[in-house]
């Protein structure tokens, strides 16, 4: 199949992206969907901040690649073997998934499985087979397994998420990632109480469903930070109780007041190491660090080896909301269905392919949460 894709040769390239174009929109080939394979019609993809970090250079991929971690659409073709899924079902697309086999995915966690990571870090699907190509028949990778910057896509059925017809495809996209990766860091990670305060270091698409799944859990306090105050009547209006700007001098300690103490619960959803370093300074004595956001791959942060010993803090990863999202995605769906997860708040712009390069100088000056790609225009 001839289809319109954004394929990404180099990595690294300067802002303004306008200019040093590190998409390229072009005509590739895609085969048809191998045995446990399907094909589905793009009908929207997410513009992340993980995808930025890609074009920075800051996380290496295997290049020439197609685009997109985040997505949605209609199912077109199965694949033999394939089960549960037909064509006509709507699905969100997600770039995790799991072998089904290994130790991780038997104990739940198919997010971190060894097998998949591995063919994704090579540019395959999770079956590990390779159906992307350039037009004159040469290599092209799968970013995340999925590649949603592409009129279609074939991905593994463990990389789908059967979504209901009630929910738009624009908005059903967004449960590919950040909705799962927010709202699972809440429910999954930190099991958050009620009555718990909680402070949420980001608030971009991950950041913002963190705070909304936050006030579903119940906590009494939801303190957003970031660096943009204008993101900040956007985080309330969705429960945020406070916010603060991350450049104050006196940001730690304005929650530490706020908080009497420090929160419960530190979400560090940015991805930059410094950040990590105040969500461990703002949390009680006992209280849990959720590291979140995925920044460049070399970067690390200290802790202070005699608080986090003597005073029983918690250091905790999230991946792609530490759960299974064939299993998650579901109920967030219906608390988004009952007005409980107002996701679709997080839209910003529709945009073509042929703005696809100026949206993400967009993202990356920080005056928008979540652009919506719509590979066929419309």
């Amino acid at each position: 199949m001839r289809m319109t894709a954004a394929v990404m040769y180099e990595q690294g390239l300067p802002a303004p992206y306008a200019q040093s174009r590190p998409f390229r929109i072009e005509e590739v080939e895609l085969d048809g969907p191998g045995d446990g394979e399907v094909l589905v019609e793009v009908r929207g993809a997410g513009l992340c901040h993980s995808d930025l970090s890609v074009i920075e250079g800051l996380r290496k991929r295997p290049l020439p690649v197609v685009g997109g971690h985040e997505g949605a659409g209609i199912v077109r073709e199965v694949g033999k073997g394939v089960q549960g899924l037909k064509p006509g079902d709507h699905v969100a697309m997600a770039g995790v998934a799991g072998c089904g086999q290994c130790r991780t995915c038997l104990a739940g966690r198919p997010g971190i499985c060894q097998a998949v990571s591995a063919a994704r870090s090579e540019g395959l699907l999770a079956t590990g087979a390779r159906r992307l190509h350039l037009a004159d028949g040469g290599r092209l990778n799968h970013y995340s397994g999925i590649s949603v910057y592409a009129q279609y896509a074939v991905v593994a059925p463990q990389s789908l998420i059967k979504m209901d017809p009630a929910v738009p495809l624009d908005v059903a996209a967004l449960f590919g990632c950040a909705v799962v990766t927010g709202a699972g860091a809440v429910f999954n990670s930190a099991k958050v109480k009620p009555g718990a305060s909680v402070a949420i270091i980001g608030l971009g698409g991950v950041g913002l469903t963190a705070v909304m799944a936050a006030r579903e859990a119940g906590a009494a306090r939801i303190v957003g930070i970031d660096v943009l105050p204008s993101k900040f009547d956007l985080a309330r209006a969705v429960g945020a109780t406070d916010c603060i700007d991350a450049r104050d001098p006196q940001a730690v300690q304005h929650v530490l007041d706020l908080t009497h103490g420090g929160v419960d619960y530190a979400f560090e959803i940015s991805g930059h190491p410094s950040a990590l370093q105040m969500a461990q300074s703002i949390t009680v004595r006992g209280g849990e660090v959720i590291g979140v956001g995925v920044g460049q791959s070399s970067a690390t942060f200290s802790v202070p080896h005699l608080s986090w010993v003597c005073e029983e803090r918690v250091m905790r990863g999230s991946f792609m909301g530490g759960g299974v999202a064939q299993e998650d995605v579901p109920r967030y769906v219906d608390m988004f269905l009952r007005g409980r997860l107002p996701v679709d708040r997080l839209r910003s712009e529709h945009i073509g392919f042929d703005k696809l390069n100026e949206a993400f100088d967009l993202l990356h000056g920080g005056g928008v949460v979540r652009q919506i790609l719509l590979p066929h225009g419309n």
